[in-house]
């Protein structure tokens, strides 16, 4: 049963309340920085992103808590500092949110959630202290993949993309044959070159068809140690190591885990 409102506010005042005494109270808490805690901090989102992948309502919840924990952290060594609080942090947030929401605080007409994405990035070029280019606004930080889908749907919701799906297919194949010349050339710098192209487009045509890259391959990468650590358990049933075992029976267990998978 969800809750009220004011039950909500009560809960985060509670939080607030307590990270407040813990910040006077308790040595560790007291001596975190902005520095110190941001190794933390990305360590909570990406256990954040292992939960919604796999959708653990009951982990989903727990991570949630410790980002929200660190959100309030950062605002609190703000307000010690005399920068700001978690009131202008919200206040922020919520100014942004009407500003960059014409469509529903304003008059703007708009047919789909295509049309909102493409005003996003014309609102934020607009807005007082935002991005001054398209592109601006990508973090320098971010891992390439994710990085890479970021940059295109930027791109895109100013104008800047394939007319047709079928058109960024071509340039996989152009980018593929590049990349085999490369190989056969043997040439390191340039294989790498056309490797990057490569996966570049092939960020471009996941997003072309409202798939996400890297949800996509981590969901594959999870695949993949599933069926691995399966054909490890076998071999040692069989007593035998992975480097003892012939290609040939390694495919076979991996088959079987395959069919497994799939039963369940």
């Amino acid at each position: 049963m969800g809750h009220s409102r004011d039950e909500k506010i009560e809960a985060l005042g509670r939080i607030i309340d307590t990270l407040d005494e813990l910040r006077v109270k308790c040595p560790w808490d007291r001596k975190q920085t902005n520095e110190s805690l941001r190794p933390n901090t990305i360590e909570e989102v990406y256990e954040l992103c292992d939960a919604l992948i796999s959708d653990d309502s009951v982990n989903i919840k727990k991570e949630l808590g410790d980002v929200l924990l660190h959100v309030l952290f950062y605002a609190k060594i703000g307000e010690e500092k005399g920068q700001f609080d978690i009131a202008d942090v919200a206040d922020a947030l919520n100014s942004k949110l009407i500003f960059r929401h014409p469509h529903v605080f304003g008059n703007v007409n708009v047919k789909d959630a295509h049309d909102v994405e493409q005003n996003w990035e014309q609102i934020k070029l607009k807005e007082k202290g935002g991005n001054k280019t398209v592109l601006a606004g990508v973090p320098s930080t971010l891992p390439a993949l994710i990085k890479a889908n970021r940059i295109q749907e930027k791109v895109s919701n100013v104008g800047f993309d394939w007319e047709e799906p079928h058109q960024a297919w071509e340039k996989v194949n152009e980018e593929m044959a590049e990349l085999a010349h490369e190989i056969d050339q043997m040439d390191q710098v340039k294989m790498e070159e056309e490797m990057g192209d490569l996966l570049f487009s092939i960020v471009n045509v996941a997003r072309l068809y409202d798939i996400n890259p890297e949800n996509a391959l981590e969901k594959t990468n999870k695949k993949f140690i599933s069926r691995f650590n399966y054909l490890e358990r076998e071999a040692a049933k069989r007593g035998t190591d992975l480097k003892q075992m012939t290609l040939a029976k390694m495919d076979e267990l991996w088959n079987e885990a395959k069919l497994i998978e799939h039963k369940h």
